[in-house]
């Protein structure tokens, strides 16, 4: 059966893999020029608070001390492994939905509470899954690769192509990481994520429609994650089949 899966499971991500090549559509073009056009008319105290506070808590969460919690999963099947993914991120999808619809309803105040209680449930999602299909946090090269996740997941098609790119061939790529966190783009990371979800959770932030705004964008948000993480890692899965396979003695 795990073998009929795993065919299942690599057509999925072949699609996954040629829509991260896609070229931007006209449309994609066109809503980017909007979100401009709406982050013109917000304060830039506001541009610089919500930033401020993406740059510190991603940064605190993925490489601050003790957070890692969850072993790695030893000696699972691909099809095991991905029914405990997707049962966790459902779980992240309600817990998600839950928060956004408290922090929608409490009006402009709460809803800048939403950003950093979302941030922390997108990032407890991703450590989750890492250690679901086997990879050990507490190696910093697997936490850069959970950034590269969360940028995937958030940003515009330009972006996303360029960070897709950096994560073929994964264990390879992360022999030669530099070790000063800080040599990250932290810059195109804030600017990505906050411009992909301004739209959503600016909306969130007027009265009365707030609260289901927020529900049903942060569940998506969510699902949105959880699915690229999930492909993320059936390419690393199959590009250690290909590492194996060329090791194996000939006989």
């Amino acid at each position: 059966m795990s073998a009929y899966y795993n065919t299942f499971a690599f057509g999925e991500l072949r699609k996954w893999q040629g829509e991260m090549l896609q070229s931007p559509s006209f449309l994609n073009a066109v809503a980017r020029k909007l979100q401009y056009k709406i982050n013109s008319y917000i304060p830039d105290k506001v541009h610089a608070a919500i930033t401020a506070t993406i740059k510190q808590m991603t940064r605190a969460m993925l490489f601050g001390a003790g957070l890692v919690t969850t072993k790695p999963l030893e000696g699972l099947s691909l099809q095991q492994r991905e029914l405990m993914v997707q049962d966790r991120i459902k779980f992240y999808q309600n817990a998600a939905a839950a928060e956004g619809g408290i922090t929608g309803a409490g009006g402009i105040l709460l809803g800048f509470a939403d950003f950093p209680l979302l941030l922390s449930l997108k990032l407890k999602l991703l450590f989750e899954i890492s250690a679901i299909y086997g990879y050990d946090a507490a190696d910093y090269r697997e936490r850069v690769y959970l950034l590269h996740i969360f940028q995937l997941a958030f940003s515009s098609h330009e972006h996303r192509r360029e960070v897709y790119l950096q994560m073929e061939d994964w264990e390879t790529k992360k022999q030669h990481l530099p070790e000063d966190i800080d040599q990250f783009n932290w810059r195109a990371f804030q600017q990505e994520y906050r411009d992909y979800i301004d739209l959503a959770k600016m909306a969130q932030m007027i009265p009365l429609v707030g609260a289901p705004i927020g529900a049903v964008v942060n569940y998506r948000l969510l699902k949105k994650l959880g699915n690229t993480a999930m492909n993320a890692y059936r390419m690393r899965w199959k590009e250690q089949q290909l590492i194996s396979s060329a090791a194996a003695p000939k006989l």
